[in-house]
């Protein structure tokens, strides 16, 4: 089953709205289980991958709106810029935020991380 445009565009803005959504629910369980820093962390954490993401479904957007449509190079370009800054946002946050709790860090990416996956396997959420 092929999705149409304005549904592929609707996914991916569903799946990013998804990957903030589990960002504060992440922070919020670093937060009881951690404290204050652990929240920080887990929020910092997802953040690094929320904020990429988002840039990267307005670029295509934006691609997409295009007579042609977005081509495969532009989606290969974006996804490069998309994993360069979430690199640098992970070694900004490292290294300026000294209260780092890694392992909420940590959970805060793969929970976001799998929430994209979620979204994009389930047309139903």
């Amino acid at each position: 089953m092929s999705l149409g445009r304005g549904e592929t565009v609707m996914l991916m803005f569903r799946a990013v709205l998804l990957q903030i959504a589990a960002t504060f629910v992440v922070a919020a369980i670093a937060g009881l289980l951690a404290g204050w820093h652990g929240a920080v962390s887990a929020m910092l954490g997802g953040l690094t991958i929320v904020l990429p993401n988002s840039l990267f479904a307005l670029r295509l957007f934006a691609e997409s709106r295009k007579p042609g449509g977005a081509s495969a190079a532009s989606f290969f370009v974006g996804e490069f810029m998309k994993v360069a800054a979430t690199i640098a946002l992970l070694a900004a946050a490292a290294s300026l935020y000294r209260d780092m709790h890694w392992l909420a860090l940590i959970a805060g990416l793969v929970v976001v991380l799998k929430a994209n996956l979620l979204a994009l396997l389930s047309k139903k959420f």
